[in-house]
């Protein structure tokens, strides 16, 4: 059964390798508001399109208390490298056996093209200093990715 989190519930536990080395745990993130984004996978041309935008917004997302990390499955290394080729100023960390997306509902089984698999369900998660979820949105758009990541951090929402 696929687990389906909801604004207030506790934010799952995590423990993380991150792109550029160690690593990061929801621990480290107490005290602070933090946009928790699980894509598919490095380098395809949606995944690479919402990081593109985040990566835009980062400073008005960061200037307005949000810190932004990114998580897929891909291995440490092929993250490292869309990092440094996409020059994306926010955390980026592997979930390679992808039982933080399970845990986050972030994992199921998608209809790609009529056939039926698992993988990366792309979602989007705000956390508040607290560790509790405020904001949770499941199958998110690329496009409209930025639009409700500034809602969920009550953002002006004009450019």
């Amino acid at each position: 059964m696929n687990v389906k989190l909801a604004p207030g519930d506790k934010a799952p536990d995590f423990d993380l390798p991150l792109a550029g080395g160690g690593r990061i745990t929801l621990a480290d993130l107490a005290g602070e508001r933090v946009l928790l984004w699980f894509y598919p996978a490095a380098g395809t041309s949606l995944c690479t399109r919402q990081a593109r935008d985040l990566r835009d917004h980062a400073e008005e997302l960061t200037a307005n208390g949000a810190r932004i990390l990114g998580i897929s499955p891909d291995p440490i290394e092929k993250v490292e490298e869309f990092v440094e080729k996409e020059n994306l100023p926010f955390a980026m960390a592997a979930d390679e056996d992808h039982a933080v997306m399970e845990a986050y509902g972030a994992w199921g089984e998608k209809n790609m093209y009529g056939v039926k698999k698992m993988g990366v369900i792309r979602s989007s998660f705000v956390i508040d200093a607290h560790g509790v979820l405020t904001a949770v949105k499941y199958r998110v758009g690329t496009p409209k990715h930025v639009e409700f990541v500034r809602k969920a951090l009550s953002l002006d929402t004009q450019e």
